[in-house]
């Protein structure tokens, strides 16, 4: 899969509206889960408990924390998109980020990414990236809403 390449706070204004791509699957193991779990404290029994899951929840697998998953967004958005000559990246928000589906473990998602705004400031672009986690073989996303980032670029 090829990179979309952005150079400029005028290469991301051309991609205004546009689908930025696809990103490749990847599977959330168990693994990935505890790892998470452990980084946040969060050891809750449906994430990290297989023995109790597979009698007190309907699915009968542990399932991904819902952070884990928001979490992935810069890493699979990097597989989608390169970003050069840039100064910093910031994290400016998020808006309506809405949990629509859960992911059992063993589960492969992929981020659908689509630029919904980009907003000139002046050697920073704005950018207003609708994010949306697919799930392979199910219907509805996992995941949805939009991320916004401030890309302050290099002076050419």
């Amino acid at each position: 899969m090829s990179k979309l390449i952005v150079n400029s706070v005028d290469d991301f204004l051309t991609l205004r509206g546009k689908s930025l791509g696809k990103s490749d699957w990847l599977e959330i193991s168990q693994g990935v889960i505890n790892n998470f779990a452990d980084a946040t404290f969060d050891h809750q029994w449906i994430h990290v408990d297989a023995e109790r899951v597979k009698l007190e929840n309907p699915l009968g697998s542990t399932i991904a924390h819902g952070y884990l998953i928001l979490s992935l967004i810069p890493y699979m958005l990097n597989e989608i998109i390169s970003v050069n000559n840039l100064r910093k990246l910031v994290n400016y928000g998020i808006e309506k980020m809405l949990y629509k589906n859960t992911v059992p473990v063993g589960s492969r998602l992929r981020l659908h990414a689509t630029l919904v705004k980009a907003r000139d400031l002046g050697g920073i672009c704005q950018t207003t990236i609708q994010c949306k986690f697919e799930i392979e073989g199910q219907e509805y996303p996992v995941l949805e809403g939009s991320i916004i980032y401030l890309y302050y670029f290099n002076e050419q």
